[in-house]
Formats: C-alpha cells, structure tokens, sequence
C-alpha cells in the first residue's frame, strides 16, 4: 500500500514536468513579441515561465483525475 503512494507521487512528479515541458514548447510557437515593451524581455520570459506552470498543472491534473478515474471504473460492478 505505501508503495502505491510512492509509485503515484512519482507518477505525479513525472507528469507534471513533461506537462510543464510541453506547455514551455507549445508556447514558444506564439508571437507575443508585439504585446511586450521595451526593455521587459525579463518580464515576458517570466510570463512563458508561469503560464507553462499553469497550462502543465493543469493538463497533468486532468491526465492523473482520468487515469485515476478509469481505475476506479471497474469497481462500479462490485
């Protein structure tokens, strides 16, 4: 039983970044450059840094709820 925990964290932890990960590179596609000021390129480099957070977490929640969802599914019959 304590190993399922620690098997789902990992699991957790893992989907999360490449999540993340994907996020970063899908934002890379669009062409903000217009909508930022002068000399914030900082600032915008945070803004691809949080948004990619944000759209990762969550992708991964709804990846793990329905992973989570289709276990539970069969116990329907019992």
């Amino acid at each position: 039983m304590i190993e399922d925990f620690g098997q789902q964290a990992l699991l957790s932890i893992i989907t999360n970044v490449v999540f993340i990960a994907l996020a970063w590179w899908a934002l890379q596609s669009l062409n903000i450059e217009k909508f930022i000021r002068a000399n914030k390129v900082v600032q915008a480099r945070v803004l691809y840094v949080l948004l990619s957070i944000i759209i990762g977490s969550l992708v991964s929640e709804f990846f793990l709820n329905y992973l989570l969802w289709s276990q539970q599914l069969p116990l329907i019959m019992q």
